[in-house]
């Protein structure tokens, strides 16, 4: 937070260590965050939500898919047929449309990109755990 701020970027609300015991942040939202700024680029832990605004749908895909990580989204629409073919044209391992990010016990959980390798949980993530053995007689 502290770099993109440095370079220009705006704090709308928080943006501050909270006034308590332990390592907190205040909830933070920041806009005019661009590439040359380390908040752009790397997976913010923590309280932040970086606010982009765009043209159309096509730019919005390019900028979801212009990071090196990919574990998962949120797609919020009125339009359920649209959210639907702007979260398969996203590259991550999960999306979810109009709710938070979540998971259960049966539904695959992973990412593409630096976000993982393979699924965890749900019969796909059984099938991670399992060896497969194949013999064949001619």
């Amino acid at each position: 937070m502290e770099d993109a701020v440095a370079h220009g970027a705006k704090v709308h609300t928080g943006g501050h260590r909270a006034d308590r015991p332990g390592a907190f942040v205040e909830p933070t939202v920041l806009t005019g965050v661009t590439e040359q700024m380390r908040a752009y680029s790397e997976e913010l832990f923590g309280p932040v939500a970086v606010v982009y605004s765009v043209a159309d749908e096509d730019e919005a895909v390019a900028l979801a898919n212009d990071s090196s990580f990919g574990l998962g989204g949120t797609v919020v629409s009125d339009d359920i047929e649209k959210a639907q073919r702007v979260a398969d044209r996203i590259d991550t391992g999960m999306v979810w449309i109009n709710q938070a990010t979540w998971t259960e016990p049966d539904l695959p959980f992973g990412g593409t990109k630096r976000s993982g390798v393979g699924r965890e949980l749900g019969a796909e993530g059984v099938r991670e755990f399992v060896n497969k053995k194949l013999i064949r007689t001619p």
